[in-house]
């Protein structure tokens, strides 16, 4: 426990040190709590105005019909509350009439509510929360928790100066998320302007002007068809001599190559839902695009094929969704045997492969792997894609999967699914915007231009919005060593001392409290 005679040390003049049981009315016993599902029958049908806001641990949770309070009360949160997160509330002011379950501690100062709530929103919870998993304040420890009580006029200085210097830093911090808005807008723009050809106009013009005309999205398509096609008859003659040796070591044949299937083309009423493309690009398939290595486009392993039973902590890398969205793959990493590898090797990932995750609303988050990682596993909600570098750029791929036009196909493909997941077979059916090599490149370039700029801004705004936590917890603690009031005690001596001492202030607590407990007997 903290020690009081430590607090009392770096007291400013004529504060004291009280514990919270000894400044405040704890109304634990009034609470009653209500299961949702008790809750959900009593406001079935009733006008949503005539409801009373349910409160739990870190603030509203629902509604009922009725309330047990009515006023303004501190809520500290019992169990559930982020206790050693230093940047959290744990308590909070709430007005009118409410109700409020047990899993929040109801406080009313004598003094001042919104003192005490900024006070309780500082402390270092480690000396009286217990358990581990799910931390508990109880009510004895809690009682116990040192309050430092300024005069009662300081109070009311305090709360106004952090109030003041608290609203100063939320319009900040609101510019910041309105620019972390702005730029993911920008994105997003950036992205339609370049499948739209746009960031590439001037290239095209030049390339014109050159003499080098680009190779239109028709001709290349028909070339990567017919290097298909050429690949295939390469595997089955391999296939074939492959079956002669089988046979002659009397061995089983190998599987015969999959012919490449024809993809159809688009009919006129997709390419009349279709954006307008500039002259010389198409539309395409991802299959069109994929490599003719084998599992070029597939998802993780389901049911039986893939248990938490088998992962390892060391072998060959499991790929979660987790790793995609936060496009890093050593968090919290899983392994399976290089046994099970092998009955796994239709779902592993090589380097350089793009991973979406099958799930979102719209879903489709994706990156692509590492050069330099190993080989590795996906799991069930994940899906990759490798392309044919031959005629395609990654970079372009993804980026173009990230664009607004294919993310509102990823939404529609799972409009009306129970899960809203995407399927290998969905996933086939997007329609991709296509042009020659060289302009996927030029637009690569152009898109990561941009993007680099964004990523840095990004970075500066989330380094800023911790800073303006950090400020906040700053402002707090230098509210309770006297610092923000210094100058305010210096104008007001008379509002310090004598009946408006803190002394004086306990003392008629007190009192007050004498008189109740004799009235509630």
């Amino acid at each position: 426990m903290l020690a009081f005679e430590n607090l009392k040390e770096s007291l400013p003049e004529n504060w004291e040190i009280a514990k919270l049981d000894d400044i405040c009315e704890i109304l634990d016993r009034q609470r009653i709590p209500v299961n949702i599902k008790d809750r959900q029958s009593r406001i079935s049908g009733k006008d949503k105005r005539l409801l009373f806001p349910y409160y739990g641990a870190t603030g509203q949770v629902g509604w009922i019909d009725d309330y047990i309070f009515d006023g303004e009360y501190i809520l500290l949160g019992e169990d559930g509350a982020p206790f050693l997160e230093v940047f959290k509330s744990k308590a909070y002011i709430v007005n009118g009439k409410f109700w409020v379950n047990n899993h929040a501690h109801v406080l009313k100062s004598y003094s001042s509510n919104r003192y005490l709530c900024h006070y309780l929103n500082q402390l270092d919870y480690r000396y009286f929360v217990t358990g581990t998993t799910r931390l508990k304040l109880n009510q004895a420890a809690m009682k116990q928790i040192p309050i430092k009580v300024p005069p009662l006029p300081e109070q009311h200085a305090i709360v106004e100066k952090i109030e003041e210097l608290f609203s100063e830093l939320d319009n900040g911090i609101e510019s910041l998320k309105k620019a972390r808005e702005q730029l993911k807008t920008y994105r997003q723009a950036v992205l339609k302007y370049a499948f739209e050809g746009k960031l590439t106009q001037e290239w095209r013009e030049q390339q014109i002007q050159a003499g080098n005309l680009p190779e239109p999205a028709e001709k290349l398509l028909e070339r990567i068809k017919e290097e298909r096609e050429a690949h295939y008859q390469q595997q089955v003659e391999e296939w074939k001599k492959a079956c002669e040796q089988a046979k002659k070591d009397g061995s089983k044949n190998p599987a015969k190559p999959r012919k490449p299937k024809d993809l159809p083309p688009l009919t006129e009423k997709e390419l009349a839902e279709l954006p307008e493309l500039p002259e010389g690009w198409g539309w395409c398939y991802p299959e069109s695009v994929c490599s003719t290595d084998n599992y070029s486009i597939g998802i993780g392993p389901f049911g039986s094929n893939l248990k938490v039973a088998d992962y390892k902590s060391e072998g060959i890398p499991l790929i979660f969704v987790k790793h995609i969205t936060n496009e890093n793959f050593s968090i919290n990493q899983k392994y399976v045997s290089k046994e099970k590898f092998q009955e796994l090797i239709p779902h592993s990932v090589k380097p350089l492969d793009i991973l979406i995750t099958k799930m979102g609303d719209p879903p489709g988050d994706c990156t692509i792997y590492p050069e330099n990682n190993s080989i590795a596993i996906l799991t069930a909600d994940c899906l990759k894609f490798r392309v044919w570098e031959k005629f395609a750029d990654r970079r372009y791929v993804m980026n173009c999967l990230k664009n607004v036009y294919v993310k509102k196909q990823l939404g529609l493909i799972t409009k009306g699914v129970a899960q809203k997941k995407i399927s290998t077979e969905r996933f086939k059916t997007l329609k991709l915007p296509i042009t020659n090599l060289n302009e996927q490149q030029a637009i690569v370039s152009e898109i990561e231009t941009r993007l680099s700029v964004c990523d840095q801004l990004e970075k500066t705004i989330e380094d800023s919005l911790k800073k303006a936590e950090a400020l906040r917890q700053s402002i707090l603690k230098k509210a309770f060593e006297g610092e923000l009031t210094r100058e305010w005690r210096a104008e007001h001596p008379e509002l310090i001392s004598g009946e408006n001492s803190a002394e004086s202030l306990l003392a008629r607590i007190r009192e007050e409290k004498a008189q109740l407990k004799g009235i509630k007997r």
